[in-house]
């Protein structure tokens, strides 16, 4: 039987010692500022464990990996409600891309694209202003990682707001087309701190240990989602977890997983494990290029692929 924990060990090494670490964010200023250096990674299982290597313990900003707590948290409140505002297709284009938007009517193709993340935290707004959204998204993801220490980096925050013209322009667009029911500056400011909370590799996985469980936790025994939309939330981030490289993350790696451009990825062994993975450096289409070739050594050596082994 593979040793796990001796596994996480040998990659984090392997990793250690790339040269080619890919290049850090640079639009957001404050993830400019990140050490390209770390690597970090962890593996919940469903007994409970947390196994991990490298620098799992250090927090990073989570960004677009947020994006699919938002969308388990849509779909909990409004249920296939959600989908009459956005879209379950790959995009094929980039991540901030407006270009799909005019042609398919204000309705984004998926909800990990930033139109469809914004589109999905105006429906978690229904009812509340916005720092009470703020609080229910923060609120959830801690209840989901049993730790109530997460929290929101106000630097990222402000760093985003202040240089968030491209996502502006999405959700005024949206909006002129009846798809943003609250004022734009509202759920772009609760959008942004989405993006802004902070966890570490072990805090990761355990929040995500619900979809590799069939939506429930194994820990708590709470059920987060049904079994249906674990399945397919898992579904979505195969296709479009990773933007315009979710193909070739579903060719080399073979899980569902979903990146953030702060470096980190969360990805998911259905029915064995929930893992998390950071290195601040980025590829050309923004997915962490360190943690992106781990993923795909443990799943190898692990025999996790969706495909087989």
């Amino acid at each position: 039987m593979t040793d796990l924990q001796e596994v996480l060990d040998e990659i984090a090494q392997e990793m250690a010692c790339s040269a080619d670490r890919g290049t850090v964010a640079q639009y957001i200023p404050e993830l400019a500022k990140v050490d390209p250096e770390q690597f970090g990674i962890a593996v919940a299982l469903p007994d409970g464990r947390v196994l991990s290597a490298g620098d799992a313990g250090t927090g990073f900003s989570i960004q677009s990996v947020s994006k699919v707590f938002t969308l388990a948290l849509a779909l909990g409140k409004l249920g296939d409600a959600v989908w009459s505002s956005v879209g379950r297709e790959p995009s094929g284009n980039p991540f901030n891309s407006i270009v799909q938007l005019e042609q398919e009517k204000g309705r984004p193709r998926n909800p990990f694209i930033n139109a469809g993340a914004i589109a999905v935290v105006d429906l978690i707004m229904a009812g509340h202003e916005p720092k009470e959204a703020i609080g229910e998204i923060i609120q959830f993801i801690r209840h989901l990682a049993d730790d109530d220490s997460i929290l929101i980096d106000e630097h990222v925050a402000r760093s985003e707001t202040a240089h968030g013209d491209r996502n502006a322009s999405l959700a005024h667009f949206m909006r002129a087309f009846g798809n943003i029911d609250h004022p734009v500056d509202h759920v772009l400011g609760v959008y942004f701190h989405q993006c802004a909370i902070v966890m570490n590799c072990q805090q990761l996985a355990r929040a995500g240990l619900f979809l590799a469980n069939q939506g429930r936790d194994p820990v708590t025994g709470a059920q987060v989602v049904s079994p249906q939309r674990a399945r397919r939330i898992n579904a979505i981030m195969l296709m479009c977890g990773h933007y315009d490289g979710s193909g070739e993350f579903a060719f080399r790696v073979g899980l569902p997983g979903k990146s953030g451009v702060g470096g980190g990825i969360l990805a998911i062994a259905p029915g064995k494990a929930s893992i998390a993975a950071w290195s601040p450096g980025l590829d050309h289409v923004g997915n962490s290029k360190l943690g992106s070739a781990a993923l795909e050594q443990l799943a190898k050596r692990m025999g996790w692929s969706v495909f087989g082994a």
